[in-house]
């Protein structure tokens, strides 16, 4: 019992502090560097891509471009996000190219307007270039809310004629310039349905493979796409002969829409397109190709596009291409 007191005393008496446990401390020093935030993504409204926030956000450029033979090939028709082929007069054909996610600096040969235009381009404002037209036709496209750029009518030195091609197919746009002096102009809504990628689109899901799509405007004019395994896109030509760019490289499509039409002949011999009523069609990604039916209500809105189930379809993330083969004397053959 003697023990217990002992060892009290002794502690009372050394003059020292009770032993304290030590705070364990780390030799990493905390970070003070900025988390830096993922930069803000957007959907390029023509193209349903993911793309950087800020790259949505300017108007689209349509421009009409030739399809002579002495045109090709065109300059930047590669770069665009839609482009509709439309019947003109003489049995030969028009682009009609919208561009938005990627706007190039030099876009031609730019040529004349046509009746059907305004229907076809109203629905995507912005700004329009074209290299003049018929009054009537003309007068036409400026009574749309769309931003006319006109070539007949130019002063600002946006058009000029190179020399390396031959009048009337040598009209070319500094469409980079053009856009950026109306960079406050809204962007364009969302034309089509998109799925997130080439499989899930509706072709993908629900189509029948289709490895060539041959469309005949007329005799002097009948385009042709054939499914690349390979590059998975579908490769253009024309008349038998492949599509090239400038670079020598074939020009392709993520997706092919072929829609049936009618002719106006309102304006003699320059056909007028009837885009506004609807009509037989086929949507094709992926190698597959699904039946649709197109329908456009009024001259600002969009082309809807529903399958058989009376569903709307998806396309896949892309550029498009719409080939508006006329009823009557153009034809669509869909090869297995």
């Amino acid at each position: 019992m003697l023990l217990p007191c002992l060892l009290v005393v002794m502690t009372a008496c050394s003059g020292t502090e009770p032993p304290t446990t030590a705070t364990p401390t780390s030799s990493v020093e905390p970070s003070t560097a900025a988390v830096d935030a993922p930069a803000p993504l957007a959907i390029a409204p023509l193209r349903g891509t993911i793309v950087p926030a800020g790259k949505a956000a300017n108007p689209s450029l349509a421009v009409k471009i030739d399809n002579h033979e002495a045109a090709r090939p065109q300059i930047s028709l590669d770069r665009a996000d839609i482009v509709f082929e439309e019947l003109v007069e003489g049995g030969l054909t028009r682009y009609v190219g919208v561009w938005q996610s990627d706007i190039p600096d030099a876009i031609g040969p730019v040529r004349s307007i046509r009746p059907m235009d305004p229907d076809i381009i109203t629905p995507f404002g912005g700004i329009v270039a074209y290299s003049g037209g018929q009054q009537i036709f003309v007068d036409m496209m400026k009574a749309t809310p769309v931003i006319n750029s006109v070539f007949d009518y130019d002063t600002t030195g946006l058009f000029s004629r190179v020399a390396d091609r031959e009048a009337p197919h040598n009209v070319v746009l500094k469409a980079a310039e053009l856009v950026g002096r109306n960079a406050s102009v809204a962007p364009p809504v969302q034309q089509f349905a998109y799925a997130g990628s080439i499989a899930a689109s509706t072709a993908g899901i629900d189509g029948k493979p289709i490895t060539q799509i041959n469309g005949r405007f007329s005799a002097a004019r009948y385009p042709a796409w054939s499914w690349d395994t390979a590059s998975q896109n579908y490769l253009r030509s024309q008349e038998g002969t492949p599509d090239l760019d400038t670079t020598g490289a074939r020009r392709g499509a993520t997706n092919v829409l072929v829609l049936r039409v009618d002719i106006d002949g309102t304006y003699g011999e320059v056909p007028k397109t009837v885009m506004i009523g609807s009509g037989e069609g086929w949507a094709s990604a992926g190698g597959k190709t699904v039946h649709a039916t197109w329908s456009k209500a009024g001259q600002a809105d969009p082309i809807r596009l529903i399958d058989d189930n009376g569903v709307t379809i998806r396309l896949a993330p892309g550029n498009t291409w719409i080939e508006l083969i006329p009823n009557g004397t153009g034809s669509v053959e869909l090869v297995p």
